[in-house]
């Protein structure tokens, strides 16, 4: 029984189709892959840059401790000597 030409030619039709379909999904799972890629590296980039940021940070808020502390001695010291102050007439030196 000899083939069918019309359905021949579907079937070449239908096969050309899934080819092409199957090449152009192909190229944009490279393409999504590639870009995952990118993405990834950029992740790695923001992390090494976050954790930089936190120890800065931390120096940053030590730095601020030691200058609290050295602003409330220096207060006191103010506060001593304004209080020797009080009652004493200044104008006598």
């Amino acid at each position: 029984m000899p083939e069918d030409p019309i359905a021949q030619s579907e079937l070449s039709a239908l096969t050309r189709r899934y080819e092409e379909t199957a090449q152009k999904t192909d190229r944009e799972f490279g393409i999504v892959k590639s870009d995952l890629t990118a993405l990834r590296l950029q992740v790695g980039n923001l992390d090494q840059k976050v954790d930089g940021l936190g120890e800065r940070l931390d120096g940053l808020e030590q730095k601020i401790d030691g200058f609290l502390s050295e602003q409330r001695s220096v207060n006191a010291t103010l506060v001593e000597l304004l209080s020797g102050l009080v009652g004493k007439d200044t104008s006598s030196g």
